[in-house]
């Protein structure tokens, strides 16, 4: 059925401007003043935003570490991300070694077969250097439509890749027109801090953190930066938490590399005190890399107001407290890394960032969707709000004060690290491809709704030619 959203606020990356927005066969199809169809259902948005639906591109569902498995899958997890106001996630399939990337997303598409009520793409991990790999990933870029590639530089002897596999990586990502991702952290001199911290009785929580020191983000940062810069290739660095990798992603792109972050917004409110909590409460608060002292929470607004930081995403990787989280109580090194965000993701940004003034609202959907529409090759299919686009649009009352808690969130996961985080703003309606997922704060989705998407390659071009992400490239 056709709908007209009359009256919202319709914000873009550029624009902000009243009109109604017309929707049909799951698209937009036009947006204007005074816009009217006998046959279509109106939504009344005045004195709300009509913005485009949030892009979380790094989550993790129904993913194994640990011992464990996460406690949210595609559809509990997808109907979190909804209710949060994001339409599209894009997941990280694992490979592991002598596994082929085909086999990985067979794995990953069964995972989420009939699951997930919002759309959703797929990264792939590479594990290891080796010459299959390298010819399958051309393949996988042009037939499957999976273009963005993870290698972790940490987790030392189960997903940590060497460097000669994250060079190789740039390279065949460089002449096939994909995004090479990394987790930067040194993985073996974590792994030395690590088993030199548990020698000498240090098992709590906090060691998690002082046994990967910011400092050791910062030089793996810089390193990928580098060999992506050797390779001529483009690199996004996830997750960044601290000054030192922030100064290392500013000076690569001051000398022109193609070099992009994220960071999550755990790191933007939360603090390294929160793993000192007792009884075994800092558990909950476990995730890599570690939370940081709270003077790096500065750094990384201002990281994302100025555009070294391009983009914001959950790394939603939930473990319950109960049975999961302490599976590590004696041993530190033990807890499943990973904390329950994305569902949050995208009213913490604009209450702690549009309205508390670090960030304006045309950096805030920058940052909560276009950019990374852009960087994963789904604009303008997504991210926007413009004729032909996707009809994924979330009505969203920029004024409303409320309480993040565990007894109102949809994530499948027995604590909320936001716990008592007072925040302004809440989607009151999201728009699937026009179709409602949430409807008046109600989630009313159907699990298998969600399609997958396949992504674009890497188009540098697309951020010269638009303009409109002038941090991207400083020269």
């Amino acid at each position: 059925m056709k709908k007209i959203i009359k009256d919202g606020t319709v914000v873009t990356s550029t624009d902000v401007y009243t009109a109604d927005v017309l929707i049909e066969d799951e698209k937009i199809q036009a947006i204007g003043q005074n816009i009217s169809d006998i046959y279509a259902e109106v939504i009344d948005a005045s004195g709300y935003y009509v913005m485009p639906g949030g892009i979380d591109p790094h989550t993790h569902m129904d993913m194994p570490f640990g011992g464990t498995v996460t406690a949210d899958d595609f559809e509990t997890g997808s109907i979190a991300a909804a209710c949060g106001g994001t339409t599209t996630i894009i997941d990280f399939c694992l490979t592991g070694k002598g596994k082929s990337l085909k086999s990985a997303l067979e794995k990953w598409h069964a995972k989420s077969a009939g699951k997930a009520v919002i759309d959703y793409g797929f990264h792939l991990q590479i594990a290891e250097a080796n010459e299959e790999v390298f010819m399958e990933m051309p393949q996988i870029i042009e037939e499957e439509g999976v273009t963005s590639f993870k290698i972790f530089m940490a987790y030392k002897d189960v997903l940590q890749a060497d460097d000669e596999t994250l060079f190789q990586t740039l390279v065949t990502a460089r002449e096939h027109g994909g995004l090479v991702m990394v987790h930067a952290e040194n993985g073996d001199v974590i792994n030395y801090l690590t088993e030199k911290a548990l020698k000498e009785g240090n098992t709590e929580p906090i060691y998690h953190a002082l046994t990967r020191p910011p400092e050791l983000e910062g030089e793996a940062t810089g390193r990928a930066a580098r060999l992506t810069a050797l390779a001529d290739s483009q690199l996004y660095v996830v997750h960044v938490t601290c000054k030192e990798a922030v100064e290392q992603i500013a000076e690569a792109r001051r000398r022109g590399y193609r070099v992009f972050g994220e960071t999550c917004p755990q790191y933007l409110v939360l603090d390294q005190t929160y793993l000192e909590r007792p009884d075994f409460e800092g558990a909950k608060y476990v995730w890599s890399p570690p939370l940081r002292e709270r003077s790096n929470q500065e750094v990384l607004w201002n990281a994302l107001k100025s555009g070294d930081l391009q983009a914001i995403g959950s790394d939603h990787c939930s473990f319950n407290f109960r049975g999961q989280k302490e599976l590590g109580k004696n041993d530190f090194s033990k807890i499943p890394n990973g904390g329950p965000f994305v569902e949050d993701r995208f009213s913490v940004l604009f209450s702690e960032g549009v309205k508390k003034g670090r960030i304006s609202i045309h950096d805030f959907v920058n940052i909560i969707s276009t950019q990374a529409a852009k960087l994963f090759g789904l604009f303008p299919r997504k991210g926007t709000i413009a004729p032909g686009s996707d009809a994924d649009i979330v009505i969203f009352d920029p004024n409303v004060e409320r309480i993040i808690s565990v007894e109102t969130h949809h994530m499948n996961v027995d604590y909320s690290a936001l716990e008592g985080l007072k925040i302004i703003g809440e989607p009151i309606t999201v728009l699937s491809r026009g179709n409602y997922v949430v409807k008046d704060k109600e989630f009313v989705g159907k699990p298998g709704k969600g399609k997958f998407l396949k992504c674009n390659k890497f188009n540098h071009d697309l951020y010269k030619e638009t303009g409109q992400l002038e941090g991207l490239l400083k020269g």
